[in-house]
């Protein structure tokens, strides 16, 4: 029988052709889908990028180490605090306006230290959810390894079966050739019994046929078990482990988002710890900066000095008189005693001509970063320009190099400019760029002179100026974006660049009809530079797109649960905007839905986008930095319900 013909020949004819149509039929596939049992299984060749997909632990590892720190420290500074606080109210040392200084430097300290456990407790649980995601994620990777090894195995005993059937098929049809030829080679393979050649031809021959059909089945049981390897179990473990690959991702992406938002929460709360917002109410809590400035050290010794008048440790002096000898004369007189100096120091008070005059302080620059000295004129102090140094006179009996550094004046708005000096070498300089401008291509200026301006102007005034009750700011900037960035990965979440920003801005307040935004190159190919722009008027209007007016109403809206009630609510109170405001914010809404239609690619969903947008279009006055997470629910309920609110026309 020849072996061209034989089931083995076959098989292995169709196992090549088989290879070869998948390695073809494959195209991109994984170098998994085609590989033969013997080769490693795609569990195994998974593994290393598994392995790499968990390094999740070292990032929960990081999370639960910064928490431990956060809460070292956290104590640490609590601890510090009070037992300075103990030290400061101690008989012997100074009291007054100072000790009271340390108490609000403990209170401040202390609430510093309760933002940095709140922190620790979330970078914590962070750890937590962490750990738990890799060891799911490492169950599954077992399970599945487990799972596809099984199936693989499955496919290498059937093989083995093949082989082990074709060897015996091969003896059997060689023993059965040489019978009919009358060999009698090789008889120690002979049969049993005196049988004759008939009868052992017969024989042989049987066995030969049952052999054939022993080998076809395990042939067709080996095909049966690749083709399922191949088409089912292989394909299902490798989509298995690329969901759970894409799962570890997405958590330790999610835990990324929410240590960023931890940290801005954590380093904001300190720093209103340390400078509250200035339109607090006026008994609310004071800066440090104020805590500083209220010390009265001359006040404070003069106290001191106070507390030791009716001390019973002052040696009373024996008046000293005249006695005159008796061998001189009878008579003794007493010239009146010279009054003396009272030991008493209720009546002291310090010369007048060395106060120095408020009016005209003289103005040094700091020769060193040493500790100012309290000044006695701090009823004075909040006259004085912020920041400015004051040298005391010598005749206060303070040292000179000593300087006083007066408390900012009363602002109804946080500064924007440097709380602390820049440097103490010299005296407070205003921060100004130096950068030089950029000229544009399309002649732009940033010194146009601002003819027609748009930037600063209420939408009512533009509305009966210019006739359009939508600004054509708005208009040119929203054709540029829904032209040239719809699709660009985080429009309106990144920044454009502050020298075409100005220079965009300056043509407007010259003359908006001048402007075309449908040629990139007014606006320097820079599609984040109008997202800026446009961001920037609605930061400037006098008046919030949302108007104060209803803030209240909208922030008490934002907070009802009910989807469909709160969208109701915000569509009453959007009806009761100006005429201008909301044709303004029908056009806005409408375009950055469409924004958001485009998530896929831009990454920015009705979330992100409210996050930008919540503070620009409602207002950015004190209580929105506590009312934040209201005025974006505001607008991504807004976003949400597009065209509930506004009509597509």
């Amino acid at each position: 029988m020849a072996d061209s013909s034989s089931p083995a020949a076959s098989f292995s004819a169709h196992r090549s052709s088989q290879d070869h149509d998948e390695a073809l039929n494959s195209g991109a596939a994984a170098p998994a889908d085609i590989m033969s049992p013997g080769e490693p299984a795609p569990n195994d060749q998974t593994k290393e990028r598994i392995e790499r997909i968990l390094q999740s632990e070292d990032f929960a590892s990081f999370l639960k180490k910064r928490s431990i720190l956060e809460e070292e420290q956290a104590q640490g500074l609590k601890k510090l605090a009070r037992n300075a606080q103990e030290a400061a109210h101690k008989p012997e040392t100074r009291q007054g306006t100072y000790a009271r200084a340390q108490d609000e430097l403990t209170r401040i300290h202390e609430q510093m230290a309760d933002h940095s456990l709140q922190f620790a407790v979330s970078l914590y649980q962070m750890s937590v959810d962490l750990a738990e995601l890799s060891d799911n994620t490492e169950k599954g990777r077992k399970q599945w390894k487990a799972s596809g090894l099984a199936a693989e195995k499955r496919v290498s005993d059937a093989e083995n079966q093949v082989e082990k059937a074709k060897a015996k098929y091969d003896t059997l049809a060689d023993q059965y050739d040489r019978v009919k030829t009358g060999d009698r080679q090789g008889g120690k393979f002979g049969l049993k019994g005196h049988k004759s050649a008939v009868q052992q031809e017969e024989e042989l021959s049987r066995k030969v046929q049952n052999a054939d059909s022993d080998y076809q089945a395990k042939v067709q049981a080996a095909q049966i078990a690749r083709q399922e390897l191949t088409s089912t179990h292989r394909p299902q473990t490798v989509f298995q482990l690329r969901q759970l690959i894409f799962e570890c991702d997405s958590g330790v992406t999610l835990q990324l988002q929410k240590y960023a938002a931890f940290n801005e929460r954590y380093l904001l709360g300190k720093g209103l710890c340390v400078s509250p917002l200035k339109n607090a109410p006026s008994d609310g809590p004071k800066s440090l900066r104020e805590v500083a400035h209220d010390i009265d050290s001359i006040k404070d010794f003069n106290q001191h000095i106070l507390t030791f008048e009716n001390s019973s440790g002052s040696v009373a002096a024996r008046e000293v008189q005249y006695i005159r000898h008796p061998t001189l004369g009878a008579s003794t007189s007493a010239p009146a005693p010279a009054p003396a100096p009272s030991s008493q120091p209720s009546t002291f008070k310090p010369p007048q001509a060395s106060m120095p005059a408020l009016s005209q302080p003289p103005v040094v620059a700091a020769s060193s970063p040493s500790p100012p000295a309290a000044s006695s004129v701090s009823s004075g102090l909040t006259q004085l320009p912020p920041l400015s140094i004051q040298q005391t006179p010598d005749s206060l009996s303070t040292p000179s190099q000593y300087q006083v550094y007066p408390g900012p004046a009363p602002s109804a708005q946080p500064s924007a400019g440097p709380p602390y000096p820049p440097s103490p070498s010299g005296g407070y300089q205003p921060t100004t760029s130096n950068a030089p401008m950029m000229h544009p291509p399309n002649g732009y200026q940033a010194n146009l002179p601002p003819v027609r301006p748009v930037f600063g102007i209420s939408l009512e005034d533009l509305f009966h100026r210019d006739g359009t009750a939508v600004p054509v700011i708005i208009y040119q900037c929203i054709q540029a974006i829904e032209m040239f960035g719809l699709d660009m990965e985080g429009i309106y979440r990144q920044s454009g660049s502050a020298n075409h920003i100005n220079h965009m801005k300056a043509a407007f307040n010259n003359d908006s009809s001048q402007v075309d935004f449908t040629n990139p190159e007014n606006f320097y190919h820079d599609v984040n530079s109008v997202a800026g722009l446009l961001k920037q008027f609605f930061r400037e209007l006098p008046d919030p797109l949302f108007t104060r007016q209803f803030y209240g109403d909208f922030i008490n809206a934002a907070r009802i649960e009910n989807d469909t009630q709160r969208r109701d609510s915000l569509h009453a109170i959007i009806n009761g905007l100006p005429d201008p405001n909301y044709a303004t914010l029908r056009a806005l809404v409408l375009h950055l839905n469409r924004v958001q239609e485009h998530s896929s690619n831009n990454r920015m969903t009705a979330g992100n986008i409210a996050i930008c947008f919540g503070p620009t279009l409602m207002g950015a006055s004190g209580s929105s930095l506590i009312d934040s997470g209201w005025q974006n629910r505001v607008i991504e309920t807004v976003l949400l319900n597009t065209f509930q609110i506004f009509d597509d026309d």
